[in-house]
């Protein structure tokens, strides 16, 4: 592989350019190099915290240009699809306000918590035809029983994405998988579509973006199992940095390897070269 036969490069986020507030080792030159280069820069990030616009503003505050357009998030894939496919339903929303605020500009409809305070029960799960799921700080045990009162009541099961943990400077928190998971112990249902990484929808919403061929794209992220598999399905070269989640014993035996191994984004240029 060499700089010159790609075209395009799609970052993760959390763990591979960046972990917390902080900028993560050798980020800031890769990005550079690739745009000194004239290539095409994506970042897509499965956490769906904020819009493209405040994810663009943290990567220029930490050296980085970019562009909302150049950043792709679970949140805003996932709300397009669903005001593609779904406008007509009524959702609930396990995740923070910021989601709900982005899955409103689509025009989808979210319902309010419908719960009774004192006997604590939903008051009418029937009313909601759509459950998401994303990571949510605020998950209680409120969001919990009013999404499994309505999957129960036969309501489409949704989600930004399937990541079980989040990586933060003082140790990974628990992600919407772990949410889901849950959820699908108790109320004996099955996701029936996330939009983040590994999907394909959160790719192909990158590649249009860019408007690239995958083979000429590689991806580089922090987890073999969302990351890489994804790039690798796409058609797309890989890169593993060891910033993140996914570690060099994690390779053994997993069945998407990447074709790129790197400590951190530093060595990516002489990688590729």
């Amino acid at each position: 592989m060499h700089i010159q036969d790609l075209q395009g490069v799609i970052f993760d986020l959390d763990g591979t350019i960046y972990l917390g507030d902080q900028l993560l080792p050798g980020a800031f030159e890769a990005c550079s190099e690739l745009v000194r280069c004239g290539k095409r820069l994506t970042f897509v990030s499965n956490k769906p915290l904020g819009n493209r616009q405040s994810y663009a503003a943290k990567l220029n505050q930490l050296g980085i240009n970019a562009s909302p357009e150049q950043v792709i998030t679970s949140a805003c894939v996932l709300g397009a699809h669903l005001a593609a496919h779904h406008p007509e339903l009524r959702y609930y929303v396990i995740g923070e306000e910021n989601l709900r605020d982005e899955l409103r500009s689509y025009g989808l409809f979210i319902s309010d918590d419908l719960i009774d305070q004192d006997e604590f029960q939903v008051i009418d799960a029937g009313s909601i035809q759509a459950v998401v799921v994303a990571f949510d700080r605020t998950l209680n045990y409120r969001k919990l029983n009013i999404a499994y009162q309505a999957l129960m009541h036969g309501a489409h099961f949704f989600a930004t994405n399937i990541d079980l943990a989040c990586p933060m400077p003082g140790g990974a928190i628990p992600d919407a998988g772990a949410t889901i998971a849950a959820l699908e112990k108790a109320s004996g249902r099955k996701l029936e579509l996330a939009a983040g990484k590994p999907s394909p929808l959160i790719i192909n919403t990158a590649i249009t973006a860019m408007g690239l061929p995958a083979e000429r794209c590689l991806m580089v992220g922090d987890r073999l199992e969302t990351d890489i598999r994804m790039g690798l399905e796409a058609g797309m070269a890989t890169a593993l940095v060891f910033t993140g989640v996914s570690q060099r014993a994690h390779l053994a035996g997993q069945p998407y390897q990447p074709d790129l191994l790197l400590d951190d984004l530093s060595e990516l240029i002489e990688a590729i070269q």
